[in-house]
């Protein structure tokens, strides 16, 4: 584990529009990213994630109502056991107010209840699981990037009504796996479509040829893959590699990043639907804040993950700063709630009841290799989905703070 302090210049204690006093426990506000930093969802959480903590708090001067913010960081390795351990040992011990994490779904869901239990704040922008603002939604969460709902919505009813009827699904097999597959399957049954079947893959594989031989074999219009990462890197390789495509089947990206793209390569991934909530050439906003990044990040550019931890540490500071305390942690959150959430990445947008952040998703496709000017020149915008109609509507999510 590592701490790192993020001193920021003195802030006068009489600030305009600030609370009379200030209630911060031990004098700091000790923020812990929590995330995958060396298995297979490390390319696109881990060091990343930490990157954008700390632009977040730089750009908050190190400080809030005159305390210092203080940043830890542990690796889950994707296991709840340990998740659990660093954060009931955080919470309990070291005094962390607020859990950025935690990766994995099966990793976020433990720590989600954990935090609820400990009546702190937790923050997710990896975790796709739509159980998070569901059933297992509580007044300590927020949720702020993706989730299974919204890839379903965009990617799922994009594909299905450029004729992709009938699919199949390669699943990882966990509860993000289950979400995902889940939430595409209502959708593309919702629009006319079936599903033929599917199949689950251990976490973390390595060899997918008896997955992609299952689903060249289904006949299915679409393979929907239902993974992350590590896992849909190595299940397009292999569908590259038994001419799935070529044999007139198409691959669904269900959850894809910029640094998936750049691990296979233009010639493999071109084509390729996917849907994001950020994009670092976007705009110049998102052009700007990824020339710091990548400053930090040897070259690599920020995914929509690594955008929304900076969207919503900032956004959580600002609701400290509101509230005049860093605690309980359901004050803090309901603070988020009735805060307008503004930044440079995401615009203006708003915290629902069940925790879940409303803002725009959109629908990329992969470009050539003949059409990219160069590296990370990787998408062309297909269509932008308001929050409306990306994300599940609030009545169906079963999320015990909604009153029907």
């Amino acid at each position: 584990m590592e701490m790192k302090l993020l001193a920021g210049p003195v802030v006068a204690l009489a600030l305009i529009g600030a609370p009379a006093y200030a209630e911060i426990t031990g004098d700091v506000v000790r923020i812990g990213v929590l995330t995958d930093m060396s298995s297979l969802y490390a390319d696109n959480t881990g060091p990343g994630n930490v990157a954008a903590t700390e632009l977040a708090i730089e750009d908050f001067g190190g400080e809030v109502l005159g305390k210092r913010i203080e940043l830890l960081t542990a690796d889950t390795q994707n296991k709840p056991d340990i998740g659990l351990s660093v954060g009931g040992r955080w919470f309990d011990v070291e005094g962390v107010d607020v859990i950025a994490g935690a990766s994995a779904s099966s990793v976020t869901l433990a720590v989600q209840q954990l935090a609820g239990e400990k009546n702190k704040v937790f923050l997710i922008s990896d975790a796709a699981s739509s159980d998070i603002t569901g059933k297992a939604c509580n007044a300590n969460t927020v949720h702020w990037t993706y989730d299974t709902a919204s890839l379903a919505n965009v990617t799922g009813s994009a594909v299905v009504e450029a004729g992709g009827d009938s699919w199949f699904f390669l699943t990882a097999d966990y509860a993000f796996g289950y979400a995902l597959e889940r939430d595409v399957t209502a959708v593309v049954e919702a629009a006319g479509g079936e599903v033929l079947g599917s199949v689950r893959h251990p976490l973390n594989s390595s060899d997918f040829s008896s997955f992609v031989l299952q689903a060249q074999s289904s006949g299915a219009k679409i393979v929907g893959l239902a993974n992350a990462g590590g896992d849909t890197v190595n299940a397009i390789k292999a569908a590259s590699e038994f001419g799935l495509v070529q044999g007139g089947q198409k691959l669904a990206g269900l959850l894809v990043f910029v640094m998936d793209i750049h691990s296979l390569g233009l010639d493999v991934s071109q084509g390729l639907q996917l849907t994001e909530a950020f994009y670092w050439d976007q705009d110049d906003k998102s052009r700007a804040f990824t020339e710091r990044y990548k400053k930090k990040m040897d070259g690599r550019v920020p995914n929509s993950i690594q955008a929304g931890y900076y969207a919503m540490i900032t956004h959580y500071l600002k609701a400290v700063e509101a509230l005049g305390s860093d605690g309980p942690g359901d004050a803090v959150v309901a603070k988020m709630k009735e805060l307008e959430t503004d930044d440079p990445l995401f615009g203006k947008g708003h915290i629902r009841v069940d925790g879940r952040h409303m803002h725009d998703m959109y629908l990329f496709e992969v470009k050539a290799p003949s059409e990219s000017q160069g590296p990370y020149d990787y998408y062309k915008l297909i269509a932008t989905v308001p929050p409306e109609k990306a994300f599940r509507p609030l009545e169906e999510g079963e999320c015990p703070l909604v009153k029907n």
